[in-house]
């Protein structure tokens, strides 16, 4: 088994901790977008293991909480 690079645990932690403030902000205004987009910011680094389609997903998605906001 293989222990993740630097690069892979700081794109876990940076876009889970934007998914988490994205899930309570979207908790807190009753609304399922940021919910669901926050709810996939912080689950998706555990099914993907290369670090350049974390990145690419994870500025993806962030981008996606500005495009899809009430």
């Amino acid at each position: 088994m293989e222990l993740p690079s630097t690069a892979n645990l700081f794109a876990s932690i940076l876009f889970s901790t934007i998914g988490f403030a994205a899930f309570v902000y979207g908790k807190k205004a009753m609304s399922w977008k940021p919910m669901a987009i926050g709810g996939t910011l912080m689950g998706y680094t555990y099914l993907i293991s290369q670090t350049w389609l974390i990145y690419l997903l994870g500025v993806a998605l962030s981008a996606a909480l500005f495009i899809f906001r009430d």
